[in-house]
């Protein structure tokens, strides 16, 4: 009787889990989902776009406005219209990145791969807002710079409209806008990791932003003025404005209060995701 004889090769090595690990996982699931990939680039689309279309239309009719008008045009506004736009897509995308697993029901594979949970959130929040703030960066640079090379030539009193980037308050709009974005996402991410639903995160995530200053504006002003400011959207949109007006908080102290806001969601979310079962 002959015996079979079976070559058993060498154990396959699967390696630890680790942070880096998990978040070359995150990374992989982000660009291998077209669907992501497209609304990025619609928050980044907009931010440009937002910006060129109104310095276009303010270039063509500056012979034709009034002297009041001139008066109230600020060039450096028109470059960060589309900063207001694109939030929402990226708060969107934010709030799929871990939505959308529930909804498949992927995460109960991820959370099977990595059972302590806690590094899928971490490694989410690392690579969407990396990446976020990579692309909008150049996003609000080049709509700055678009939007003032459509308003050179243009003069009031003498003086061109358009701006540098070295003049006061510049820079820091410019960059303050890409940093607003990243937050803005951030802040999406953590309410879908606490909702764990589409549909009600984006709800949740609009309703904040978009839907709950302007329902403020409907109470005395005196109550408007003193809650307002310390609203996440604008408190974070203070680091866009344009001198110092009343009843809002300075760009920096307002941008900290936002990241503050950010990250409370993000911690709320990482104790909810320790407790609750898949």
């Amino acid at each position: 009787m002959n015996a079979t004889v079976f070559r058993v090769g060498p154990p396959v090595h699967t390696g630890h889990v680790t942070q880096a690990r998990v978040v070359l996982s995150e990374w992989t699931k982000f660009r291998s989902l077209r669907s992501t990939v497209y609304t990025f680039l619609v928050g980044v689309a907009a931010t440009i776009v937002f910006a060129v279309v109104p310095a276009v239309i303010n270039a063509a009719r500056w012979r034709t406005m009034s002297l009041q008008d001139k008066l109230a045009f600020n060039p450096l506004e028109t470059s960060v219209i589309g900063v207001n736009v694109s939030q929402l897509a990226i708060g969107v995308l934010g709030v799929l990145m871990i939505t959308g697993e529930y909804s498949t029901g992927m995460i109960r594979a991820t959370f099977t791969a990595v059972p302590r949970r806690l590094p899928v959130l971490w490694a989410k929040v690392g690579v969407y807002g990396v990446l976020t703030l990579l692309v909008s960066v150049p996003a609000t640079l080049v709509a700055f710079f678009a939007a003032q090379s459509i308003l050179a030539g243009h003069t009031l009193f003498g003086r061109d409209i358009s701006l540098s980037i070295s003049a006061p308050g510049a820079a820091r709009v410019v960059v303050g806008g890409a940093l607003y974005l990243t937050l803005a996402g951030l802040f999406g991410l953590g309410l879908g990791a606490i909702v764990r639903n589409t549909a009600g995160g984006i709800a949740v995530f609009a309703a904040i932003l978009f839907v709950i200053p302007p329902v403020l504006t409907l109470l005395p002003s005196s109550w408007n003025d003193a809650i307002s400011p310390y609203l996440p959207s604008n408190a974070g949109q203070a680091i866009m404005q344009f001198g110092l007006p009343d009843h809002t908080l300075a760009p920096w102290t307002g941008l900290g209060l936002f990241a503050g806001y950010t990250a409370g969601t993000i911690a709320a979310a990482a104790v909810l995701l320790w407790r609750r079962d898949v």
